[in-house]
């Protein structure tokens, strides 16, 4: 009899040390399955409207940055072209004829100048020989009467150029009329580029409904571009986690649809306000019918890998459970690097898909072993 209740006594005293353990590592490693995969996300739009003449993808197609997407017709566009090069010579040409008489107004007024410099020049003359008695009066007279008139034409002159400036402007490219007709020239050839749309970024196409003859207009969403450069997971962490959560600290990840594999995180950011704080219609509790709920706040996990093979191709939305090794004080983030992961066999554990990962079962530190108990 002793010896069944030493036994019993064992396996009680065995399992409250397991239980223990097993408390201790979820507390210093919070998990939770209430996290889904994140990708950037682009929406497609043309920046010009027209009709669809051809569509380059498929639906879930994988494309590169700078592969065609479709094209619009050009054919409005290319006579969109013909008219503004249309404008732009005739501007050219009432620029040429601008200058002709801007030319012919400077001509007048250098004449006028040296005019006025030949009359200043007898006036002189007049003035001193008047001084010395050899001429008339009348001839000093004469002479004034003349440099007044030189002056006159050469104010007229300089008005009739001013005139000539203000009325046609400057010429050639200078020109504002030929210079608005080459701008409007210039957009339309880049309209016309806008026809043929290409893949900002790698990715999948997604959400395709675009077909050849559809019409569309400028800024329509058309499709979506699911971007495969970067990943992350918004992980929803009890509050009563957080105080051990730090952006930096490493995380592991498992994906749902990818049983056998497991990749390598860390913690890039923590929400500002629980998911119940965005919400359409926030919870009412002051109507007296209370309960409290424990609230969840969702943490961005980056992933520092991204399988290479397509058999683990990642796709948003998935379903996935991360952990948080909150034994690790942070720090800066590694860079996202690609990775081979191997396809699980039957009955073989998962295995990490970084080579030389660390464990994620690392030493816990006697200051968080000495902590006294927390609720979950």
């Amino acid at each position: 009899m002793n010896k069944k209740l030493i036994i019993i006594g064992a396996v009680a005293v065995a399992a409250g040390v397991g239980m223990w353990f097993w408390w201790q590592h979820s507390k210093l490693h919070p998990s939770t399955d209430d996290a889904y995969l994140t990708a950037d996300m682009i929406t497609i739009s043309p920046q010009i409207g027209g009709r669809v003449l051809l569509v380059d993808v498929t639906e879930n197609q994988r494309v590169t940055a700078g592969d065609a997407l479709f094209t619009i017709d050009d054919t409005p566009v290319q006579a969109a072209v013909s008219a503004a090069q249309a404008k732009l010579d005739i501007a050219l040409q009432g620029s040429g004829v601008t200058g002709a008489d801007i030319s012919q107004a400077e001509a007048r007024l250098a004449g006028a100048r040296a005019g006025l410099s030949n009359a200043q020049l007898t006036y002189d003359r007049q003035v001193t020989l008047f001084r010395k008695g050899d001429v008339a009066k009348a001839a000093r007279d004469l002479a004034q009467a003349q440099l007044d008139q030189a002056a006159a034409e050469v104010k007229a002159a300089e008005a009739a150029l001013k005139a000539a400036q203000d009325q046609h402007g400057s010429s050639g490219d200078e020109n504002a009329q030929v210079r608005a007709a080459q701008a409007a020239l210039d957009q339309e050839k880049i309209s016309l580029g806008y026809t043929r749309v290409t893949a900002p970024a790698s990715g999948w196409v997604s959400n395709l409904t675009l077909r050849p003859g559809q019409v569309v207009d400028t800024g329509q969403g058309l499709f979506t571009l699911v971007e495969d450069s970067s990943w992350w997971i918004v992980a929803n962490f009890k509050e009563t986690d957080l105080d051990r959560i730090r952006p930096g600290q490493p995380a592991s990840i498992e994906i749902d649809m990818y049983p056998g594999l497991k990749l390598k995180g860390h913690v890039e950011s923590i929400g500002a306000g629980s998911g119940s704080s965005f919400s359409i219609l926030p919870p009412e509790n002051a109507s007296g019918n209370w309960v409290k709920v424990t609230q969840r706040f969702p943490v961005r996990v980056r992933l520092d890998e991204v399988p290479t093979d397509p058999a683990f191709q990642l796709r948003t939305g998935a379903s996935t459970t991360v952990t948080v090794d909150t034994t690790q004080s942070g720090g800066a983030a590694p860079q996202t690097q690609p990775t081979t992961a191997p396809a699980p066999g039957a009955g073989q554990p998962a295995q990490s898909a970084v080579a030389g990962a660390g464990q994620a079962g690392a030493a816990e530190p006697a200051a968080a072993a000495a902590k006294p108990g927390q609720a979950e």
